[in-house]
């Protein structure tokens, strides 16, 4: 059986039996927080579970390592629809430990591209276009760096509300560990 097939199976018994209504809540979050964190695959269920959160709480955005790269971007346009239409009114940035955007190699992920069928043509194009694909593929060298300047990013935003607080944390991918890189809440 396929995956689609897989999925589709399993997804009519879970509809039959109502195996929805346990998930039930509505689109704002409870705990009025937005979250960007990292896609990886060890935080699906370890970081709800080490802030404590469940179904409804949160707002999660999730792409490759946690980073906010431009400020007019998608991960900004949704961390403002969040704040502004969907009752959050604190962000959180959390990367994470071993994340696999770590030391990525843009040249190689091209290299990878083209052993899968991109052709030199279309990269090349693609870098003479105006994109600058070398930036646009490459990842971070410190999360701690990376998460403070996704963090300047959002709060630096020229449509953020003055009263949100943005804070930056680093959760370890192996024990759900939190660490404080970044507070908006006043010392003391």
């Amino acid at each position: 059986m396929n995956k689609i097939d897989e999925i589709l199976n399993y997804n009519k018994q879970f509809v039959e039996n109502r195996e929805y209504e346990k998930y039930s809540t509505s689109k704002y979050p409870d705990k009025r927080m937005v979250i960007v964190t990292c896609m990886d695959t060890r935080l699906t269920e370890m970081l709800p579970k080490a802030m404590n959160l469940r179904n409804g709480d949160a707002k999660i955005i999730k792409n490759a390592g946690a980073i906010v790269t431009q400020p007019f971007g998608n991960i900004m346009r949704s961390i403002l629809i969040s704040l502004y239409e969907l009752q959050t009114d604190e962000v959180f940035v959390i990367g994470h430990t071993n994340c696999g955007m770590t030391g990525i190699n843009p040249e190689l992920i091209m290299q990878h591209m083209e052993e899968r069928g991109v052709s030199a043509d279309t990269i090349t194009t693609l870098k003479h276009s105006g994109l600058n694909l070398m930036r646009w593929l490459t990842g971070l060298d410190n999360i701690r760096d990376s998460v403070l300047n996704s963090v300047s990013i959002i709060r630096n935003h020229p449509l953020l509300p003055a009263n949100i607080l943005v804070h930056g944390l680093i959760i370890d991918s192996e024990t759900g560990e939190l660490e404080l890189v970044d507070s908006a809440y006043p010392e003391g």
